[in-house]
């Protein structure tokens, strides 16, 4: 394990080195971010300050996206799953607490059907279980896209698909959308391709009464990716779950309404 200036982690695992970092007290509990597709760790910055309160908070980019490496695709689930095991075990975590957001979330999901000895509570966020025909239809042409014109060439789509209307036409997030558009250029096409590839391959859904961790999903209430109704769902299928909705709020839910999400994650944590 490496450490940068910036206080971020370079770890090796068998195939990729992913990017992290780790915030809050040393002898707090260990709690895992996971990012979307698309994005990195950048995208928890709204809701650090909150966590590192009660919480040693490891933040990390996902295999192809931020700073991480990017092997060459396929990518599936069990090797997404596998970093975060990998992760946990070079830093010495024995168990832990995980939220993760849309491709975090199906992590996470993953995570608590194959590791649930590692995985505390889960915070499931904007996120499927399965893949219907609509990501059957999307995806390849996402891929496609994305190999031809680059990350540029998914950029304005994908930030169309993540906030609201209203939210991207209001003058005082241009930073933030700004921010989250830097996000997506900052992933390889090989991460996004290979991560994106994942997505057509979902399939937790029929697994889900088999989980055994305490489990929250949390859903924009405008999420087209992965609507509340859907989340709803989810939540009557795992044992002992709940689902929250977030108000005034699309796919990215932790950035667009980052007050109503802290307050439902603080208040499950």
């Amino acid at each position: 394990m490496s450490t940068l200036e910036n206080g971020e982690h370079q770890i090796d695992l068998d195939d990729v080195n992913l990017a992290c970092r780790v915030d809050g007290p040393a002898d707090a509990p260990w709690l895992i971010l996971s990012n979307s597709l698309a994005t990195d760790y950048r995208m928890w910055d709204l809701q650090l300050a909150s966590l590192v309160k009660k919480h040693r908070v490891l933040r990390y980019d996902t295999r192809g996206h931020g700073r991480s490496s990017a092997p060459t695709p396929p990518y599936d689930f069990d090797k997404l799953v596998n970093d975060v095991v990998g992760l946990m075990d070079r830093l010495q975590i024995t168990s832990a607490d995980f939220v993760g957001l849309s491709l975090g979330g199906m992590t996470g999901l993953g995570l608590a059907l194959q590791h649930r000895d590692r995985i505390k509570r889960l915070v499931c966020c904007d996120a499927r279980a399965d893949a219907p025909d609509i990501y059957q239809q999307i995806w390849p042409a996402n891929i496609a896209n994305a190999q031809a014109g680059g990350m540029q060439a998914v950029a304005s789509p994908t930030l169309e698909r993540w906030f609201t209307e209203g939210f991207r036409n209001a003058p005082s997030n241009t930073e933030t959308l700004a921010g989250v558009r830097d996000m997506i250029m900052a992933t390889s096409v090989a991460g996004y391709t290979g991560s994106a590839a994942c997505l057509l391959s979902l399939d937790y859904l029929k697994d889900l009464g088999m989980i055994a961790v305490p489990v929250l999903y949390v859903g924009g209430a405008h999420d087209p990716a992965a609507p509340a109704a859907v989340m709803r769902d989810m939540a009557a299928k795992t044992p002992g779950a709940r689902f929250e909705e977030i108000p005034d709020a699309a796919h990215l839910a932790n950035i667009e309404n980052p007050e109503a999400f802290n307050r439902v994650l603080a208040q499950w944590l």
